[in-house]
């Protein structure tokens, strides 16, 4: 697994286009969790970079941050409303970690008022999920093909065609 600064190390093509595609779709993202069935759920959210970690926080009780205090792994998907994905699209997968850091807690939601004017300080977080990446890939289109780009921790990017 790889921190979120360790994957933008090993893996920078695949972060820029997570990082662009994050930023167009106003940080909106479609989050992939297992529900208690087994069966898979996708929920949007609004990830956000902080302090060289990828966070995946949001409303206290929903079901998404339910299934993932159960079962941690999720599937991440830039949001993309371009069928030809000219801009690309970006897939993050891995799983969370439930950072219970006070410190970290009180200058993220210091970070998320002074970037919206959302204001949660002084709150309790229930759960401050950041993620430990595991794969994730990449999907550009070219004049006649597509270029998927693949990482795995340790393995660097690599770039496969389809036509």
């Amino acid at each position: 697994m790889a921190t979120w600064s360790e994957f933008t190390a090993e893996a920078p093509r695949i972060a820029e286009i997570f990082v662009r595609r994050h930023a167009a779709a106003g940080n909106l993202c479609m989050l992939g969790t297992l529900r208690s069935d087994g069966f898979p759920r996708i929920s949007p959210i609004e990830p956000r970079l902080f302090e060289d970690m990828l966070v995946l926080a949001g409303m206290p009780g929903t079901t998404k941050f339910r299934d993932l205090a159960r079962d941690p792994r999720f599937c991440l998907h830039t949001a993309t409303m371009d069928t030809n994905v000219s801009d690309g699209d970006a897939k993050l997968f891995g799983t969370v970690v439930d950072l219970q850091d006070k410190e970290v807690h009180v200058r993220f939601a210091q970070d998320l008022f002074e970037e919206s004017g959302f204001d949660i300080r002084g709150q309790d977080f229930d759960h401050f999920y950041v993620a430990d990446l595991t794969s994730a890939s990449t999907v550009e289109a070219g004049a006649d093909h597509l270029d998927i780009t693949i990482w795995k921790p340790g393995e660097g990017e690599r770039v496969v065609q389809k036509r």
